[in-house]
């Protein structure tokens, strides 16, 4: 398959959390997705660099020098491609308004959904009262994260020697320890309450690692997950459907993360 060519062809892709620089970037997997999709506007919805990782230990592959490479060439042909900084890639919150290669760093964005919906761009960690307020509580969490990918792995790998599919530790507590859960819901609530005083008919982010599209109080919260667990990616069809697209298991590819597509309304 040409690589200029893909199968499926986008209005608009968001990618989120990539976290180029950490242990657990499954940028090779984002790699291989691209070659398959792509869209005439691409936001990188913060989290793409890890510099919180790299502070600590230079681990940059060639799949993640790939990446960048890859978004650099989209930008030179045409693509629009914005980069709405997050908190591990907070160094870059001093160049608001530069571009780099063809690509925009902005504090936010405004996208104009095919229908005329207006949906508010952003990471969200300027949300989370444990970033703004307890960093090193976050940096402790981040830690104990990348410890848990690590065992995931290990999991993972047995797993398949005996034919089971992928399994995510992560994702399993986010759903069945209630902290975890409570968290996710006041955030989706805080964004969704953002995007309403913006007067935004929806919200696009990431932070959390955990990709859906609800719809809550006449307001769309939509989170693109992240590429060192989950890999998806939101994605918007020409007539204004958005999609969640898992990247996760060659055999499952494709398949969706319930709610698999939701048209405008």
């Amino acid at each position: 398959m040409n690589e200029d060519n893909p199968d499926r062809r986008f209005r608009a892709l968001f990618i989120s959390d990539v976290h180029l620089g950490a242990g657990g970037s499954q940028a090779d997997q984002l790699l291989d997705f691209l070659k398959y999709h792509d869209a005439e506007t691409i936001y990188l919805v913060g989290d793409i660099v890890d510099g919180w990782a790299l502070k600590s230990s230079w681990h940059w592959p060639q799949s993640h020098n790939d990446f960048v490479q890859k978004m650099l060439r989209k930008a030179r042909k045409g693509a629009t491609v914005i980069y709405v900084p997050g908190n591990h890639d907070e160094f870059l919150r001093s160049y608001y308004g530069t571009h780099f290669g063809g690509i925009e760093v902005v504090e936010n964005a405004i996208h104009e959904g095919a229908d005329g919906r207006r949906y508010l761009v952003i990471h969200g960690d300027i949300f989370d009262l444990v970033v703004q307020n307890a960093r090193w509580l976050a940096h402790l969490g981040d830690k104990a994260y990348d410890f848990a990918i690590r065992i995931n792995r290990l999991v993972n790998a047995f797993r398949r020697s005996f034919g089971f599919p992928y399994w995510s530790l992560s994702q399993w507590a986010k759903f069945k320890v209630k902290n975890a859960v409570n968290y996710i819901g006041a955030f989706e609530q805080t964004l969704a309450g953002e995007a309403r005083r913006r007067g935004a008919d929806g919200v696009i982010c990431g932070h959390i690692h955990h990709a859906t599209i609800r719809d809550e109080h006449d307001i769309r919260y939509m989170n693109c997950g992240d590429w060192v667990e989950s890999c998806t990616a939101l994605a918007e069809h020409e007539d204004g459907r958005f999609e969640i697209i898992a990247w996760t298991d060659p055999l499952r590819r494709s398949s969706p993360v319930v709610p698999m597509s939701v048209r405008a309304a």
